[in-house]
């Protein structure tokens, strides 16, 4: 028996204000979608945002239901947006932001693990990665190079 580790490198910035203008821009347009969550249940609103290759700014916001394995998580309302839009065309960057209503989220939310099977399934159709930007609603910011780095040991269909 071996062990073996797989460990990956993100950028921390200390607050969108150190983000590049473009970054600062399409995190402005997750943290306007928050408006768009229709979270009765929760209080937890979340907002996603891409950036198109062509410059495009598309977002969205999570959609619950009393039945909660109905709920839409943001991540794929956008990603849905793309392919109904812009079919075909490659994300650049998404960034990702959510608000709760119980505490300060002062450290970037992570998107779930469904959120990143598809977002890992857009990545493998545009054959590029897809720059990931977290933050909360206060504190640092994560860029992450590909979902693929927090989604280790990805299923794809290779193997069906």
């Amino acid at each position: 028996m071996k062990k073996e580790n797989k460990s990956f490198e993100y950028e921390v910035y200390a607050s969108v204000n150190e983000l590049s203008e473009d970054d600062k821009n399409l995190m402005n347009e997750a943290k306007k979608a928050l408006d768009k969550s229709y979270s009765p249940y929760s209080n937890f609103k979340v907002g996603a945002a891409v950036r198109l290759k062509d410059d495009h700014i598309l977002s969205g916001a999570n959609m619950e239901n009393a039945a909660y394995p109905m709920c839409i998580c943001a991540e794929g309302v956008v990603l849905s947006s793309v392919e109904s839009n812009f079919p075909g065309q490659e994300i650049e960057t998404m960034a990702i932001t959510a608000k709760s209503g119980s505490v300060t989220l002062n450290s970037p939310p992570s998107p779930c693990g469904s959120c990143r099977q598809m977002i890992s399934e857009k990545e493998n159709r545009q054959k590029s990665p897809i720059r990931v930007i977290l933050h909360g609603e206060e504190g640092p910011v994560f860029i992450i190079k590909t979902i693929k780095d927090i989604l280790p040991f990805s299923f794809d269909g290779t193997v069906l």
